[in-house]
């Protein structure tokens, strides 16, 4: 099998087309963030594209604690934002989230031959678990919806750590891996977390502390999986 980093929508839609595993890597903060609601011990994740939908969903499962963001910060109506660190209040719960971008990114690559959030904090777990197909794996740094040219350092630094742990062959985005597999041997994941500019987003709202948390490296065994498309989204569960 071979390792292919193709970003963003672009790369949800490589994985559909060639039946690959998808693994969305939104490193700062939803891939952190729902792969430890699921260590935690929430009961699923049913991830949906807008916070409307999400508003709509709790409504059909008012016992639902809903976690996510816009602007970094959760919307009105919403029990916790998107941070890994509010994670332990969904033990044995049914969680409904939304971000601005992983979680659409893992209701658009639905229709590939799996599909599972992984970045640092659970990246050797997500490397076992999408390599055990035996098939090409898509790491897809998500990005930021809505802007195409928004540099997502840390969503290419987390897809590169989660190929290094296994090694093997780098198809489609090498030069993604010639960049960035120096780098992150020679300063760390958590400098080069810190220097993104989505970081210098999260500073904005007091999100600061997050950063560190979601560089660290394999906290988590746990692997969000999605198992189910719904009218709203995707339903995810541990792997």
């Amino acid at each position: 099998m071979r390792w292919h980093i193709v970003e963003g929508e672009a790369g949800c839609a490589f994985a559909r087309e060639h039946g690959f595993v998808a693994v969305i890597v939104d490193a700062l903060r939803a891939s952190a963030t729902a792969a430890m609601l699921l260590h935690h011990g929430a009961v699923s994740i049913l991830a949906v594209r807008e916070v409307e939908e999400a508003l709509a969903a709790k409504t059909r499962h008012p016992d639902a604690l809903l976690f996510g963001e816009r602007g970094g910060l959760p919307p009105e109506g919403f029990d916790y934002g998107n941070s890994p660190l509010e994670t332990g209040a969904a033990k044995g719960r049914e969680v409904i989230f939304t971000t601005t971008t992983g979680a659409g990114r893992l209701v658009s690559a639905w229709g590939a031959k799996a599909v599972y959030l992984g970045t640092t904090v659970n990246a050797t777990a997500v490397a076992d678990r999408a390599t055990s197909h035996g098939i090409d794996v898509v790491l897809i740094p998500a990005g930021l919806t809505g802007d195409p040219n928004f540099d997502a350092q840390e969503d290419r630094v987390a897809a590169v750590a989660i190929a290094l742990t296994h090694g093997g062959m780098i198809g489609e985005g090498q030069a993604f891996h010639d960049a960035w597999a120096p780098r992150i041997q020679a300063e760390g994941t958590q400098a080069l977390f810190h220097t993104a500019p989505h970081a210098a987003k999260l500073r904005k709202v007091g999100k600061e502390v997050d950063i560190e948390y979601c560089a660290r490296m394999d906290l988590t065994t746990a692997v969000p999986c999605g198992v189910a498309r719904e009218d709203a989204g995707v339903r995810v569960m541990r792997a």
